[in-house]
């Protein structure tokens, strides 16, 4: 059996400008020690990278990532930030399709595929994120649904996918406090596994960390990493806690 390191990553979304991200910085890093049996990410948004970065530029075990990026290079995309620029001010990984740019934004599954290619190509790792809707679940399309997003990911970058990671968050359990049970995550990533050994074959499949995002807090996080086929969490409001952060991070 393949042993995937586990990753846990913290999605700030909108939240802590600059002040909040360097006193946030200061209480998480004293939380939590380094340890090498794990992979520890931060997300904060664009206008705080730099602060986060700084601020824990002495804690090489933890991992810094952008919110988005776009396809393009360079050019006339304002307010949008391209992967090299990224890549330039120290992003390491990057979410692609998280649930809010596909349902708010309106972002199709052959646009998160063009920015996982241009993550690769710039060195950065994307997590691609997937998950269905309350009524896609009702109507038994969990993985009509997850398949078809994942799909046209790997469409888009046929090299390079091993340096993938994935992350199925159901959008009826982010941000509602409701959460997949580990059954339910364990079932939806033996299905995204399946499909990656099908097309990418059985070693890439093995490797690859396919992480649970969606309402995933300090007391439910060790029976998620605890199912089968959960490699890690996408972790949203409960990672603006450093103590919360610090206990899931421990999980």
């Amino acid at each position: 059996m393949t042993i995937r390191k586990p990753v846990i990553a913290g999605n700030w979304k909108m939240n802590k400008g600059p002040v909040a991200a360097h006193a946030f910085c200061a209480r998480f890093a004293a939380a939590h020690a380094p340890r090498e049996d794990r992979s520890i990410l931060l997300f904060p948004p664009a206008i705080s990278f730099s602060t986060v970065r700084e601020a824990l530029s002495g804690r090489t075990d933890l991992g810094l990532g952008v919110q988005d990026l776009h396809w393009e290079p360079d050019g006339a995309f304002t307010g949008e930030l391209s992967a090299a620029m990224a890549r330039e001010a120290g992003a390491r990984y990057a979410l692609c399709g998280h649930s809010e740019r596909r349902h708010i934004f309106g972002e199709s599954d052959q646009a998160v595929g063009r920015k996982a290619a241009a993550a690769l190509a710039a060195g950065i790792v994307p997590i691609v994120c997937v998950g269905e809707l309350l009524e896609e679940r009702r109507a038994g399309r969990v993985a009509d649904v997850i398949l078809r997003q994942l799909d046209a990911a790997l469409d888009a970058i046929p090299a390079g996918a091993e340096s993938v990671i994935l992350a199925y968050e159901p959008v009826w359990a982010i941000g509602t406090g409701v959460v997949a049970t580990p059954q339910d995550a364990s079932e939806a990533h033996a299905v995204l596994r399946a499909r990656v050994g099908e097309r990418l074959g059985e070693a890439v499949a093995a490797g690859m960390p396919i992480l649970y995002g969606g309402s995933v807090k300090p007391d439910n996080a060790a029976a998620l990493l605890a199912a089968d086929d959960v490699d890690g969490l996408l972790v949203g409001g409960a990672s603006l806690d450093p103590s919360g952060f610090a206990a899931i991070a421990a999980a």
